[in-house]
């Protein structure tokens, strides 16, 4: 890529970098509102949590593979692939007839969703020396979060409005859009001086190993118990994928994940910490929506509005961080106080009651968003400046992954300890003898009893209308007899209910603090104000200095060049003090 690139163009490349991540962020989330409708429509209820899995698992399998090829082919090619076939994918996806149609095309959407996401954030490391990437990465990353808010809302509107399939045709004009901005600023790579080798059983056996590794965390303790046959058949079919995996990548002339990476420590913290982070961030996003509006009684058409001071925080805390990096050059210190923050934030939802107000709630979401928030820019910006350029992508698309992988395993943690602790509480509710008058008062089928999985029902404006309504059937001199049990049983789910969202808040914040002091073991390498390898551009400032270095040493950026020192070497002698 030519050095005498143009500002300008930078920016209008960042432009269409973050309109792709913005439509492929938002496809995660704007489904949720449309929900009901598609199933009315297609008639899959049973099938219906398979509209959100799959677009997870294949997005999270698709973000390594694109992130390597992008490093052995180019980015640019890469990128448009990702973007027509995401715009295929939706356009097949609007025109499904049915649910299994539909969770076939939203996995080809999340092929093409998770390789603009890692390319939106490695075509930053191709414009942008290590110094000014934090500022476009914490741009980015606010993108990211405003898609999470924009998402739900927007699914309502446009399904209310028009019909749920434009929310996949609305992707036609703005993917477009991008594609035509990336194919007229996006400058080519250099052609390879050798073929590339592309690591196919390497990539086999990642979705060997990742498919049932996320499908086992996805149904454990929902759709499966933990201990039955298809959770633990679909948990050795992960552990033999792994050892495949690794088998294939440790022989691979260009492994899709190289295994050498490990060996460095600043991608190991990095990754520990977003891993160990999004537990605690997933919790956040799944219960604290159902919380808010089943024991708070916030008023919300859909749970994209609970969550919007959360998101409100990621999105300033996310664009600040960044600017500070850029300006100062300094990250650990604010990672570690990022992780402490979010700390605080799962602190405070620990100490949740029947009596936390939306106002309390909306604090604690923005201190919470504003914790993880200050990280996100963090971690992209450290590992993509102790590595060599040649592998950009491939070490930008392993943070996200570490990303989705402990979102699932924070949402499978937290939904065995919530179901756990919901059972033990409703047991002793459950022998309450205005429990029995419910049942017989209600239409067949329609209240089965006090469980882990009907709380959510039971708790809603809906279902409260509905037992109290329960009141008129029972004759007249026990009406006002049960009208007081049913207040009295309600208070007691929801008192079982707030005990059990505090207390899952205690395994994110065991998540969170170890990610905080983990983030102290993450080495500071002075971020590079070139592109160039860090060993060499220490080397060309040494030799300014004595005046031996000629501007016409600026290496080449393509990757074509000379080869670059490994991560080992990579400025860990640049080390130096917060």
């Amino acid at each position: 890529m030519s050095t005498a690139e143009s500002p300008p163009n930078k920016v209008l490349i960042m432009a269409g970098g973050m309109t792709a991540l913005f439509l492929a962020a938002l496809d995660q989330t704007i489904v949720a509102t449309a929900l009901p409708k598609i199933v009315a429509d297609l008639h899959g209820l049973s099938h219906l949590s398979w509209t959100f899995t799959a677009y997870m698992l294949s997005s999270t399998i698709a973000v390594p593979v694109a992130g390597k090829l992008s490093d052995l082919i180019g980015r640019r090619m890469v990128y448009l692939f990702a973007a027509v076939f995401f715009i295929g994918a939706s356009i097949l996806a609007a025109m499904s007839q049915d649910m299994i149609q539909l969770i076939i095309f939203r996995g080809l959407q999340g092929i093409g969703g998770g390789a603009l996401m890692v390319n939106s954030f490695s075509i930053i490391g191709d414009l942008f020396p290590p110094a000014e990437r934090g500022r476009w990465q914490g741009l980015m990353g606010a993108m990211f979060g405003l898609s999470s808010i924009a998402g739900p809302l927007l699914g309502g509107w446009i399904t209310d409005n028009f019909s749920w399939r434009w929310i996949f045709y609305v992707n036609v004009p703005v993917g477009v859009a991008a594609v035509s901005v990336i194919l007229y600023a996006f400058p080519r790579h250099l052609k390879k001086d050798r073929k590339p080798s592309i690591d196919y059983m390497g990539a086999a056996a990642l979705a060997v190993f990742m498919v049932p590794l996320m499908l086992a965390l996805v149904w454990g303790g929902s759709e499966y118990p933990w201990g039955s046959s298809t959770i633990m058949e679909l948990l050795a079919a992960a552990v033999l994928g792994l050892g495949l995996f690794l088998w294939i990548e440790s022989r691979a002339k260009e492994p899709v994940l190289p295994l050498d990476m490990f060996t460095n420590r600043t991608f190991l913290v990095s990754a520990g910490v977003t891993f160990l982070s999004s537990i605690g961030m997933f919790g956040t996003i799944l219960y604290i929506p159902v919380f808010g509006q089943a024991v708070v009684g916030i008023s919300a058409t859909n749970s994209g509005f609970v969550l919007t001071p959360m998101m409100l925080g990621m999105v300033v805390a996310s664009t600040i961080s960044g600017q500070l990096v850029a300006r100062t050059g300094r990250y650990r210190l604010l990672a570690f106080l990022g992780m402490v923050i979010a700390t605080g934030g799962m602190v405070l939802f620990s100490q949740l009651t029947t009596e936390t107000t939306a106002l309390r709630l909306t604090l604690d979401m923005l201190v919470t968003g504003a914790g993880i928030g200050t990280t996100m820019p963090i971690f992209l910006v450290a590992v993509q400046n102790a590595f060599p350029h040649s592998k950009l992508g491939v070490v930008t698309a392993s943070i996200p992954m570490f990303r989705s992988i402990g979102g699932t395993v924070g949402g499978a943690l937290f939904g065995g300890l919530m179901n756990h602790r919901l059972a033990d509480g409703l047991a002793q509710l459950s022998a309450d003898p205005v429990v029995q008058q419910i049942k017989t008062a209600a239409p067949p089928g329609t209240f089965t009893g006090l469980t882990a999985n009907a709380i959510q029902g039971v708790l809603s404006p809906q279902g409260q209308l509905g037992l109290r309504g329960l009141v008129t059937k029972a004759p007249v001199a026990a009406q006002p007899q049960l009208a007081s049990g049913i207040d009295h049983l309600l208070d007691g789910i929801k008192l079982v209910f707030t005990d059990a969202v505090a207390h899952l808040f205690i395994a994110a914040i065991i998540a969170t603090a170890a990610a905080a002091l983990l983030a102290l073991a993450l080495p500071y390498i002075p971020l590079r104000k070139s592109n160039r390898p860090a060993m060499q551009e220490a080397a060309m400032e040494i030799g300014a200095e004595i005046g031996n270095v000629d501007a016409r040493d600026e290496p080449d950026l393509t990757g074509s060049g000379p080869a670059e020192p490994g991560p080992s070497t990579a400025g860990q002698g640049a080390r130096g003090r917060q």
